[in-house]
């Protein structure tokens, strides 16, 4: 057996022995091996082998440096492998993890400080809308697409004479704002405790409330941090979320500013109003406040009025199952062969009642006419006492109507043989009365002058006559004419008028 190597079985590994081996070979590839793991341990990239490759032209790329982070949304999903400058603009190249993948053609970059206006910077990576086309590795974002960061002079050169201008014109006018006196229709408005004072004083006062304002903000923070664990940090995160959404509509987000600023341009053409109207927010919020109390005084009668709704309420099912025999009898009942037929019936009879209403409305009309004249003009005339002298009845008109056929009736009785008939006997010497045209139209008589005979001289007449007839106006309502006055200067005296 040789000392170099030996041999177990024919069929077994062969086995070398080191004991020859050479030492500086061994060495090198010890050192080989420590070489490679330093450099997967401190790289962490395999050799060979490129993520996605993403480049960006921007502007002005001179703060950026190699190895700086790409972040979507504070998280860093990559690094920049190089910057090449073509003229006035730079290209920068980046590496990006597929964690930030995919990206769109409409994607922005931006360069930020880690720290405000000046810094360490990074890349601000948006990877853009999912409706747009993905872009493949190696792809190029134009300028359009990128912005470079605001530097502190940029911020200075900012601030030219007319910003100071306006900057020291604002201080003025804000000290002037916290140094005026009120007027007396300004005080009006105001809380007492702050009348008569200006605006300095007035803040000055407010830290009074604050120590219940803090309490409130205290209990306020507290609710903030949520029920439950990590409810904050799932706050921040949505916040994160709609941050994010917010820039990458950034058009649409420059569009809103405009318009919130047209909004307030034409909120402060109403500032005379808005000046009103918030004058009269203490009176408002009085009433408010007087209205919680009433509210938080009903409460407890509310209270014992759900104790009391207790009872019945557990008794509910009882009633419910009391109830259903009840329920099936009107089931029943609304069968075809019993309501439910007379249902039907009225169905077929239901447009013969609408034209009947239809056609009782005008007569509705002339019966509230009629009711109308019943009520103004005929019970009136009928419950008023005639002034007739020596032959006063001192009772109601339409009491001596009946007491005339009465009398009427018992002068009528058939005491011969001629019927019940009222005879009259009229003497034919003395005076010859004549009356005025007849006015009864469409009679024999119309415009005729009547003729009789009386023994004795007339000394007068009672109503007196008042030498014209009433005015007929047949085309006026009767409830809408005025009644007369019965007992009136013409109510006694000669038949001229005059005694």
């Amino acid at each position: 057996m040789s000392r170099r190597r030996w041999w177990r079985r024919h069929d077994e590994v062969p086995v070398v022995d080191l004991q020859r081996s050479n030492p500086v070979r061994f060495g090198l590839i010890f050192l080989i091996v420590i070489a490679v793991l330093v450099y997967f341990g401190f790289t962490k990239h395999l050799p060979f082998k490129h993520g996605y490759q993403l480049k960006a032209v921007f502007a002005s790329a001179q703060n950026i440096k190699p190895k700086s982070p790409v972040r979507i949304g504070g998280v860093d999903v990559g690094k920049v492998t190089g910057i090449k400058t073509e003229g006035a603009t730079g290209v920068v190249s980046m590496e990006v993890e597929s964690k930030g993948l995919p990206i769109h053609s409409d994607a922005t970059l931006k360069i930020r400080p880690r720290i405000f206006l000046e810094g360490n910077w990074f890349v601000e990576l948006q990877p853009g809308s999912p409706s747009a086309p993905t872009l493949s590795s190696g792809a190029t974002i134009p300028v359009a697409q990128t912005s470079d960061p605001v530097q502190l002079d940029q911020v200075l050169d900012a601030l030219n004479t007319d910003t100071r201008a306006n900057l020291q014109t604002f201080l003025i006018e804000y000290g002037a704002a916290l140094t005026r006196k009120p007027s007396t229709v300004e005080d009006a408005e105001q809380e007492v405790e702050v009348r008569g004072i200006n605006a300095a004083q007035a803040l000055n006062k407010a830290y009074h409330r604050g120590g219940k304002a803090l309490r409130a903000t205290a209990v306020l923070n507290q609710a903030i941090t949520g029920t439950e664990q990590h409810d904050l940090s799932k706050l921040i995160a949505s916040i994160g979320k709609v941050t994010s959404a917010l820039n990458v509509h950034e058009q649409q987000l420059g569009e809103f500013v405009e318009n919130f600023n047209t909004f307030f341009h034409a909120l402060a053409a109403q500032a005379q109003p808005l000046h009103e109207t918030v004058g009269e927010l203490p009176s408002s919020l009085s009433n408010i406040r007087r209205g919680l109390a009433a509210l938080d005084a009903s409460f407890p009668p509310t209270r014992e009025f759900a104790h009391a709704l207790v009872p019945g309420v557990k008794t509910t099912n009882q009633t419910v199952t009391a109830a259903l025999p009840w329920i099936e009898q009107v089931r029943l009942s609304l069968a075809p062969s019993e309501l439910g037929g007379v249902a039907e019936g009225l169905v077929g009879a239901t447009p013969s009642l609408a034209r009947l209403v239809n056609e009782q409305v005008p007569l509705y009309q002339q019966t509230d006419a009629f009711n109308k004249c019943l009520t103004n003009v005929l019970y009136p005339a009928g419950n008023t006492r005639i002034q007739d002298g020596s032959s006063t009845t001192g009772v109601e008109v339409y009491k001596e109507f009946w007491y005339s056929l009465v009398g009427l009736n018992s002068i009528g009785q058939t005491f011969d043989g001629n019927g019940s008939m009222a005879r009259f006997l009229v003497g034919n010497s003395g005076q010859t009365l004549r009356s005025q045209p007849a006015s009864v139209t469409n009679t024999k008589v119309s415009g005729k002058r009547l003729l009789a005979r009386s023994p004795l001289a007339p000394q007068g007449t009672r109503p007196a006559f008042p030498g014209q007839e009433p005015p007929y106006e047949p085309k006026t309502p009767c409830y809408k004419q005025a009644l007369p006055n019965f007992n009136g200067p013409l109510s006694q005296g000669p038949a001229d008028g005059n005694g």
